[in-house]
């Protein structure tokens, strides 16, 4: 009982006894991911649960899609037909438009040659004065009407071939890019609603289940890859100088089958006073640095906020 109570004692005063291996407290920390749709929406499944090690890419959960696939389909329809538009301002007058103009232009030929003909007929009589002046100009007249009318639908012919202008094509090549855009951003959408897990990790926990309304950017499962399980400790400022980054040391906790060897892989570059966790009357007017090691192997009896030991002394 009284060696129980000393050890337990060293502990609390961060290992200023040494009767055995010295230890310092501290807890079981890590970084956990947050997997939350980036819409809202039903949850239709949940495929894991609390407890459970899902390997990367394990799919998680998934909302209801009918409205996202909706919004996809109809994004794509219409990148099709903004394509398909670019298509045909590239390519000109469709043939059936062409051909209405073809006739026209061979109505204004043939017209352009009888005014012709009524020309050349009526000028040299109306020299002799066998015409009048009024008729003269009629068919002057008409000349210049008919040249106009074939030079007019020649043109037509013309642009037709063409095609539209460059400003037309330009704006629609930019709303292609628009269309393909709000594609992509919805097939995204869909992909967030259903997500899979980034690499092997633990189900910390679950907080919806399937029928329930999730919001947007509301956590549906919690992870905690084993890689991102940490080791917190703090040492007085008179031991910061004893530990070193990469240094083995020695992990254990109440019940725990035996120590587990973890890796320093922090220490703070400022002090700070002692925390509430460790706090006892001899050092909570201390300064300490805080060190954060990560285990070697993933250890289940390692969970978040338990209370460990550590011992420095494991070596290097």
């Amino acid at each position: 009982m009284k060696k129980s109570l000393l050890v337990f004692l060293c502990g609390l005063t961060l290992a200023s006894c040494t009767p055995e291996k010295a230890t310092i407290p501290g807890y079981v920390d890590g970084d956990t991911l947050s997997l939350a749709p980036t819409s809202s929406g039903v949850l239709a499944s949940l495929t894991v649960r609390e407890g459970e090690i899902v390997s990367a890419g394990t799919p998680l959960f998934s909302l209801d899609l009918a409205d996202l696939q909706a919004k996809a389909d109809s994004a794509a329809a219409a990148t099709r037909r903004a394509e398909a538009e670019l298509k045909d301002l590239l390519k000109g007058e469709r043939p059936e438009e062409l051909e209405v103009l073809f006739k026209q232009a061979a109505q204004a030929k043939a017209n352009l040659e009888n005014a012709q003909k009524e020309y050349d007929r009526i000028m040299p009589l109306s020299k002799t004065g066998a015409v009048s002046l009024s008729r003269r100009d009629e068919v002057i007249t008409n000349l210049d009407s008919a040249k106009a009318r074939a030079e007019e639908v020649n043109a037509q012919i013309v642009a037709a071939n063409l095609g539209a202008r460059s400003d037309k094509v330009e704006a629609a090549r930019a709303n292609i890019e628009i269309e393909k855009a709000q594609h992509k951003q919805i097939v995204q959408k869909l992909k967030e609603a259903t997500p899979t897990s980034p690499k092997k990790s633990l189900v910390l926990d679950t907080f919806f289940q399937p029928g329930e309304y999730v919001g947007a950017g509301q956590t549906v499962v919690k992870l905690l890859p084993p890689e991102n399980i940490k080791i917190k400790f703090f040492i007085p400022v008179d031991q910061v100088t004893t530990v070193k980054m990469g240094q083995t040391v020695l992990v254990s906790c109440d019940g725990c089958p035996t120590s587990y060897p973890a890796r320093i892989t922090h220490i703070a570059s400022e002090s700070e006073y002692t925390p509430p966790v460790i706090f006892s009357v001899e050092s909570r007017d201390k300064l300490v640095f805080m060190i954060e090691a990560q285990p070697t192997a993933y250890h289940e009896a390692l969970r978040l906020g338990l209370p460990i030991s550590v011992s420095l002394e494991a070596g290097s």
